[in-house]
């Protein structure tokens, strides 16, 4: 067959290893680490997941590999503890019988072990190891590493890779980026101290050079060894482009391929990760700048997720791998449809940070798009049910849609009811905003799915008793979603509401008072002012968005206080044609100006109970049981149809 991205799923070989596209699977810390650093089952099944998807390499992460001196909650290498060999043995052999090259993560938080730790008072009461003494940003103090203790490390590096390759992994990553301990030893903002590892570049290259030495020495000269580091630290007091050109120069005779990431996890997350504010493949450049002055292959990595950017990376020099990590838990099947030619079928990320909140709040995985992530032992394949039964499906958001493909995967016959003339649900209002791009597009991609799976779709028809009493499904699953709250405010009609914005984008001027800091009013106010619009944000609580995640909120708040002037504790009274009279703190009346008024004060969930009776089986999912997130509509869509 004639492949349509050539170069991205053409081969690559490097000494006896050939990887069998250019697409990989990027670290993602696994989903259940045993007390004493073991990769637990669900972890194994969970990397398995993106070997069966197509990814030429499969990245485990993170391995510490000197415990006495970084006592993170990750995994550990060792033969002293029992299972920790065989686990790390089963991980590997569950990526390779795919086809895929299992690679393990090496790494040391240096002076920020247990990073990872839910439990953080625990974490600050751990003995921290960094280049200098020094005070962290949250007051925890921070001890130098002695020679003695470098030399310790480094020997533990070789070791732990030694035993990763007799574990059959395949390849090692030795992360050096990110604000860990070899990037704090490469970093002027970290790295003070005044012996032969501190000071000129090349002695803060040392401590690099000589892990990735001791590690070639215990592996042999076959085994690829990658080195990862960020290209630009993004901060003042870190290094940037020029001189990771020159710290990538150092390091290049010592392994077989450098990974370029960015920036440093402390400080400049929505970067190294990139957010849905900035573009994706937004640190590319870092690699190809770097990709002139080496002669090893270069990966590169941040926001990736359109097969069309990705080909264009490799075919034009940029970097010879591209490693994506939110994009292929969004789909794990990424590169198989890639190499299948079936680009238009991949779920794109909406890098909307669920995964990794996720992980920071319960320490598990879940994905706003992927109902099976971080529960791959449950079934990562839709089984076919024993008996075909007549689903009808009430409402085509996001939470419709994905039930009605899972129960016509599950073989039966299904019709999604959509009471307007097009499906997507709330998601039809992201057209407008060009950074929520992905969660319009998700509503077209999962209606794709549904049709292609053999749901029929019908338009302009509310479900109602009547209708269930002449159709007389077998299994009725309500996903009528939510509307707007509109309160009875005085002027309540000269608003514009945030879900109809999309078609009223023309009756919005200027200057515009966005009613509602929720998450949608904020959204709607940063992407109001990037069109240079003078934005007033009005919230009756004392906070901003609270319904944001953990990791999108911080990088949202941002972009408010680029965009938007905030006013919080206001309680809107009632609207003008001059802008919203509000009641301040201090209980005074004061006019909030705008000529234009969007209203974005949440949702409630629609009237359904008409519709229990509508079959034997009934299930409600999505904001039709409670207002909530993609994530939950998807999550109980998906169960609802396999309950059927």
């Amino acid at each position: 067959m004639e492949r349509k991205y050539k170069n991205l799923t053409s081969p690559l070989v490097i000494g006896r290893t050939t990887f069998r596209n250019r697409m990989c699977s990027a670290p993602m810390g696994g989903t259940d680490i045993t007390n004493d650093g073991c990769i637990g089952d669900k972890s194994k099944a969970f990397y398995e997941l993106r070997a069966k998807g197509g990814a030429a390499v499969v990245t485990v992460s993170e391995c510490m590999v000197h415990p006495a001196t970084d006592g993170s909650h990750a995994y550990h290498l060792d033969e002293s503890i029992l299972n920790s060999l065989a686990q790390a043995t089963y991980c590997a052999d569950a990526i390779k019988r795919h086809g895929a090259i299992p690679s393990l993560e090496l790494s040391h938080s240096g002076m920020f072990a247990g990073t990872y730790m839910t439990d953080k008072n625990k974490q600050k009461s751990m003995h921290q190891w960094g280049p200098c003494d020094t005070t962290r940003n949250d007051g925890v103090r921070v001890k130098a590493l002695t020679k003695e203790m470098i030399d310790e490390i480094v020997e533990a590096y070789g070791h732990v890779a030694a035993l990763a390759q007799r574990a059959g992994f395949e390849m090692v990553m030795i992360h050096g980026g990110h604000g860990w301990l070899i990037n704090q030893f490469l970093s002027p903002m970290f790295n003070h101290r005044e012996d032969e590892y501190g000071g000129s570049l090349e002695n803060r290259c040392r401590l690099a050079v000589e892990v990735l030495k001791k590690v070639k020495e215990n592996v042999g000269p076959f085994f690829p060894i990658e080195f990862r580091m960020s290209g630009d630290e993004f901060v003042e007091e870190g290094y940037h482009l020029e001189e990771a050109i020159e710290i990538a120069k150092r390091i290049e005779p010592y392994c077989d391929i450098i990974h370029v990431s960015a920036g440093t996890y402390q400080r400049t997350f929505g970067i190294t990760h990139p957010s849905m504010f900035e573009e994706h493949g937004r640190n590319v450049y870092l690699a190809s700048e770097i990709k002139k002055h080496v002669s090893v292959p270069v990966s590169t990595i941040g926001g990736l997720n359109d097969p069309d950017m990705l080909e264009d990376i490799i075919a034009s020099g940029k970097a010879d791998l591209v490693y994506m990590g939110r994009a292929l838990l969004a789909d794990p099947y990424l590169p198989r449809k890639v190499m299948e030619n079936r680009s238009e079928d991949i779920v794109r990320c909406l890098r909307c940070f669920t995964c990794m909140a996720e992980r920071a709040a319960t320490s598990t995985r879940r994905c706003t798009v992927n109902p099976v992530i971080g529960r791959e032992l449950e079934g990562d394949e839709i089984i076919k049910a024993p008996v075909s039964k007549r689903v009808l499906v009430a409402g085509g958001g996001p939470g419709g849609l994905y039930a009605a493909y899972t129960a016509a995967k599950r073989g039966h016959e299904v019709t999604l009811y959509e009471k307007e003339s097009e499906t997507g649900g709330i998601l039809k209002s992201e057209q407008a905003i060009p950074f929520k791009k992905e969660m319009y597009e998700l509503s077209k991609t999962y209606k794709k799915m549904a049709e292609d799976a053999g749901v029929r779709i019908v338009y302009n028809t509310p479900v109602t008793k009547e209708l269930c009493d002449s159709v007389k499904p077998d299994a009725l699953i309500i996903a009528t979603g939510s509307n707007p709250i509109i309160p009875p405010l005085e002027g309540i009609d000269k608003c514009v509401v945030v879900n109809d914005y999309y078609l009223n984008k023309d009756k919005v001027g200027d200057d515009v008072v966005v009613l509602g800091g929720g998450l949608a009013g904020c959204e709607c106010a940063v992407h109001l002012g990037r069109e240079g619009k003078k934005v007033h944000l009005v919230e009756m609580r004392n906070a901003l968005a609270p319904d944001a995640n953990v990791r999108h909120r911080p990088l949202l708040l941002k972009e408010i206080d680029k965009y938007a002037e905030v006013h919080t504790s206001y309680k809107g009274l009632r609207i003008t044609d001059e802008g919203v009279i509000c009641l301040d703190p201090e209980n005074k009346e004061v006019l909030v100006p705008g000529r234009s008024v969007i209203c974005a004060l949440g949702q409630r969930s629609a009237s359904y109970n008409d519709l229990l009776d509508g079959a034997p089986f009934v299930r409600v999912i999505g904001d039709a049981n409670k207002v909530s997130t993609i994530t939950n509509a998807v999550y109980q869509g998906y169960h609802a149809a396999l309950d059927i």
